[in-house]
């Protein structure tokens, strides 16, 4: 079929308004899971500082009636600390922008103050994770936070030659030779922990990682069809039950890929000198500025309630 003659269409039409969807779509990932789950606290100070104790070793335990009591050996709590991080990030929108009409947001400057949020917690997630010894700072060097490495001590299994952190967050760890993830060394951290005297209730992995998680065998390894009209099938992990604990796995995109964490939540806190705020800068031009900023810092109550894994390929 041919366009008869002179037909004026749409090609030729001159006016048309734009067609711009009012929804703006983001794939970004914006999930903190370790920053979610950690208990929360108040730091009132750049060097943040707790204690941590353990009982004595349990032993024989009887006496005679009548003796005379003995006071037996104790030892002092163990104190440690750890400096909060300033994180930040700024918004500069032109005062015309008020008067502009745009699709899916009235102002911009609004919508890049969420965005930057959202970014400024994912800056949060990483340090806290990231294989990083504290910094104290000075007027030319920022404070930087010990991430979760340089305080876990008690239960860790890393790759040969690998030189492992000392604790405190004094040091991060140097990371040895890779080997590959297996049932074997996760249920080893697992007992180790239980040795220890930890209770873990949650792994944090990757992607990677994860996908040998899901090659565990177990009395309920199976997964099969369930949904033969849908054709659904199910390959995945969610809680591990072992018995040295059950542990619920949380997929972590800012997790470094040769690591896990197997962790007691009630262990970890994260505390703020300052929470999040947005503050209007002073003008300087035509133009209105706008900074977020926070200052947290990592508590590691006592690292032998959890376990890390390190150097998988």
């Amino acid at each position: 079929m041919a366009q008869p003659t002179d037909t004026f269409d749409s090609y030729d039409a001159v006016g048309a308004r734009e067609d711009l969807s009012d929804i703006i779509t983001t794939v970004s990932p914006e999930e903190t899971p370790f920053f979610s789950k950690s208990g929360k606290g108040k730091a009132t100070n750049a060097l943040h500082e707790w204690q941590t104790d353990a009982l004595r070793p349990s032993g024989s335990n009887a006496h005679i009636e009548g003796d005379d009591t003995a006071a037996s050996a104790r030892t002092a709590t163990v104190r440690l600390n750890n400096y909060t991080q300033i994180i930040k990030d700024g918004v500069s929108v032109p005062d015309s922008d008020d008067t502009t009409n745009k699709a899916g947001r009235n102002k911009d400057l609004d919508y890049q103050v969420q965005k930057a949020v959202k970014e400024l917690r994912l800056d949060l997630e990483s340090a806290l994770l990231a294989n990083n010894a504290k910094v104290a700072g000075s007027s030319t060097v920022a404070r930087e936070m010990g991430g979760v490495p340089s305080y876990m001590v008690t239960n860790v299994s890393g790759g040969a030659t690998a030189t492992e952190a000392t604790g405190n967050g004094v040091d991060a760890r140097v990371a040895g030779t890779g080997r590959a993830l297996t049932q074997t060394i996760f249920d080893g951290v697992m007992q180790d922990i239980w040795t220890a005297g930890g209770r873990p209730d949650a792994c944090y992995t990757n992607a990677t990682q994860m996908a040998v998680v899901t090659t565990f065998t177990g009395s309920n390894n199976a997964r099969a069809t369930i949904d033969g009209a849908k054709t659904k099938v199910i390959n995945a992990v969610d809680v591990y039950m072992t018995p040295w604990g059950t542990v619920e796995f949380y997929l972590n995109r800012e997790m470094a890929t040769d690591t896990m964490f197997i962790m007691q939540s009630d262990k970890w806190k994260v505390a703020e000198k300052r929470p999040f705020v947005r503050t209007t800068l002073a003008k300087t031009g035509d133009s209105t500025k706008v900074q977020i900023v926070g200052e947290q810092t990592l508590v590691s109550m006592n690292d032998k309630a959890s376990g890390a894994i390190y150097d998988l390929t």
